[in-house]
């Protein structure tokens, strides 16, 4: 992402209300493109997510043959997917690039491992820093032809595909991507594969799989994949609201004084509900209703409303169902009376940013009182929040985070490179206003 800079300035409002329509999920989405370009037929899936990180799975499955059109509104687009079938994908013309994605460039490695002809993906310079040698070496021992920069640590990645064998693997750390990665090869490898997952890791993956007709098992940490004898079956869908974008208005709602936010239609998928979860812990006025199922994933209305909230402990398995989540509740710990702690969570240090070291660093900027730890933080909490000027450090959560302690915040917060947000959430700073107003 080139490094130009707008920033956005937010100031102390009176009120927040109002209704949220939120941008599709953003885990699903991916899932979505590329499951349905590989089923044969066509698929119908609305309300995909609009931002950047998305459209470079889409790039990168046209570029591999996939025709795929785009409709409707820009902020909740439709996507009509023609799907090539196993064996339909072409060698790409050029280098792939997913831009800031890292779901696009593990989930599609994995594929591509297994497809006959050579490839090439890469991203920008924040994902041509994180790791990849977790995501090579599973893909290795199923029989891939894959290499990474700097002793198979990074991308760009090189993959030349081949015919590829079952694995019976232990993920040294729960992480969706890396097991993602691993299914889809598993797709076309010969014989079962097999993976035992520390704690369960967001399961999107093997829903929609299941749903489209892969035979696949899951229970708690154990998950069987048998190869495809059949061609997967188109999809159509719409995609259930963003809990990860949800979560920004979550805690606006339980930190301001004066709020009432209802986020309509938003997916509440159990390995995803971390954030619920600890808001509830903390004291947040917050209710979850209307549940429902829609093709296998569950979703719900959730209402917020201006809570006094209580410093918590956060860690152990529930790290993984709110590891996206953990800058914004560092703003709630920032607010709630007492001490709030974070550990467990040093995936963090390799995310778009080192979210630990610039969480801690621009919080603090607004006058928070916030240490890091090795594997997460310490928030002591009760300290009012002062306008000043923040930065973003190109990453996503850490702008949106930064906008809601803004809304508390004493005097206006400007935050550089604001316009990072695009990558998730294009709408953010409207829907922001538009409850401000």
């Amino acid at each position: 992402m080139a490094r130009r800079n707008i920033a956005e300035t937010v100031k102390p409002c009176h009120r927040l209300k109002g209704e949220i329509t939120l941008p599709g999920d953003k885990s699903i989405s991916h899932r979505a493109a590329i499951f349905n370009s590989l089923a044969w037929g066509k698929a119908e899936i609305s309300n995909f997510a609009p931002g950047k990180d998305c459209l470079a799975t889409i790039s990168c499955l046209r570029a591999l043959g996939v025709e795929i059109r785009r409709g409707g509104p820009q902020n909740c687009p439709t996507l009509l997917v023609s799907g090539t079938g196993k064996d339909g994908l072409k060698e790409p013309a050029n280098v792939l690039n997913a831009e800031n994605s890292g779901t696009t460039m593990r989930l599609l490695s994995g594929l591509l491992c297994s497809q006959p002809f050579l490839s090439i993906i890469t991203g920008d310079v924040s994902l041509r820093r994180r790791p990849m040698g977790r995501l090579i070496e599973p893909l290795r021992r199923m029989g891939a032809e894959i290499f990474g920069r700097r002793r198979d640590s990074f991308a760009p990645l090189v993959i030349k595909g081949r015919e590829l064998h079952g694995i019976e693997f232990s993920l040294p750390i729960p992480s969706a991507q890396i097991k993602s990665a691993i299914l889809l090869a598993g797709l076309f490898a010969q014989g079962k594969t097999i993976l035992h997952q520390p704690i369960p890791s967001r399961d999107h993956t093997e829903r929609l799989l299941k749903q489209m007709g892969a035979k696949l098992k899951s229970d708690g940490n154990f998950i069987s994949l048998s190869p495809l004898l059949n061609p997967l079956a188109p999809m159509s869908f719409r995609i259930p609201g963003d809990i990860s974008a949800a979560a920004y208005f979550l805690v606006a709602g339980a930190i301001h004084p004066n709020a009432r936010i209802v986020l309509k239609n938003c997916g509440i998928n159990p390995t995803r509900t971390g954030i619920i979860d600890v808001l509830l812990a903390m004291g947040a006025k917050l209710r979850v209703e209307n549940e429902r199922m829609e093709v296998g994933e569950p979703l719900a209305d959730i209402i917020v409303e201006s809570s006094e909230l209580k410093g918590v402990e956060i860690g152990g398995d529930i790290i993984p169902r709110l590891i996206d989540e953990i800058p914004v509740l560092a703003v709630a710990g920032c607010v709630a009376r007492g001490k709030t702690v974070i550990r467990g969570a040093g995936e963090l240090r390799v995310k778009e940013s080192d979210r630990i070291a610039t969480v801690s660093r621009e919080l603090s900027r607004l006058g928070a009182k916030i240490g890091p730890l090795p594997d997460g933080m310490v928030i002591y909490g009760g300290k009012p929040l002062l306008g000043a000027e923040v930065d973003s450090h190109l990453d996503h959560r850490l702008a949106m985070s930064l906008a809601i302690a803004g809304l508390i915040a004493k005097e206006g917060t400007t935050i550089n490179h604001a316009q990072v947000v695009q990558v998730s959430y294009p709408a953010f700073w409207q829907d922001l206003q538009n409850l401000a107003d």
